[in-house]
């Protein structure tokens, strides 16, 4: 199945209507194009507990490939408090609480805008 083809910007959007369809909690999105050669997005977002970041992580992964996107990489266990999914221009980091705020990806890139 070729891949249907889509922005950064749009499968970015779409990550997040995905995250949010399994009700991850504060869902941010960071626009790193011109500041950062890693990757054009960060999307950065809660899980209550180790099955929802399990959760929200195959939600992304099934709608997705849906339209024909797989990940480069997976990293992390629900156990591990955060899993990260690589979708080349798009990263997807899925934290516990606690290891979200000890992180601070969000100011770590302050520079970046965020995308509504």
């Amino acid at each position: 199945m070729e891949p249907t083809p889509l922005t950064s910007l749009d499968l970015a959007r779409r990550c997040r209507e995905l995250a949010l369809d399994r009700k991850a909690e504060d869902i941010v999105l960071l626009d790193l194009r011109g500041i950062s050669s890693i990757c054009d997005f960060f999307l950065v977002c809660t899980g209550t507990a180790e099955p929802h970041l399990k959760a929200v992580a195959t939600s992304i992964e099934t709608g997705l490939k849906e339209l024909g996107h797989r990940p480069r990489g997976r990293d992390g266990l629900s156990s591990t408090n955060w899993m990260v999914l690589d979708y080349s221009d798009v990263l997807i980091h899925i934290f516990r609480r606690d290891t979200r705020s000890r992180y601070a990806l969000e100011q770590l890139w302050g520079d970046a805008k965020k995308v509504e």
